[in-house]
């Protein structure tokens, strides 16, 4: 059986969830779950997601410095990691996520989105291209 892969774009009051298809060619942008830094929260809804789209696999954004070093956000990140591996016993696969939300941003531009609206999808589209990214990779 096929299983997807779900790509987290970690935030402290937001996160970015996105799911790949059954084959593992595209990503689909999911949601972004507003948290407000309350993880118990969080993990509870990334649990539900994992159940519904029968998740395998985790691909997480990795936050390097833009000279590849490894700051508090990355340190954050880690500690997360570290719970998403034990809660769920799936493979977690950190990708840099340097200039993703760049990307994501300029593509809400091109398509006029609204500010409003860009503060709840951001952490969505970046989400996408992260996974994405990952997909290309590895096929």
């Amino acid at each position: 059986m096929k299983t997807r892969i779900m790509s987290i774009d970690y935030g402290d009051a937001r996160t970015g969830i996105a799911i790949s298809d059954l084959l593992g060619i595209t990503a689909q942008g999911l949601e972004s779950i507003e948290h407000g830094n309350n993880e118990k929260m969080l993990l509870n809804r990334i649990a539900e997601i994992i159940t519904e789209y029968e998740v395998g696999k985790i691909v997480i954004g990795y936050p390097l410095n833009m000279n590849s070093s490894k700051g508090p956000r990355a340190e954050k990140t880690d500690k997360f990691i570290t719970k998403l591996e034990n809660r769920f016993k799936l493979e977690v696969i950190k990708i840099d996520e340097r200039l993703t939300t760049v990307s994501a941003h300029r593509t809400m531009q091109e398509l006029s989105i609204g500010k409003d609206r860009k503060k709840k999808i951001v952490d969505t589209i970046s989400a996408q291209y992260i996974l994405q990214m990952y997909l290309d990779k590895n096929n």
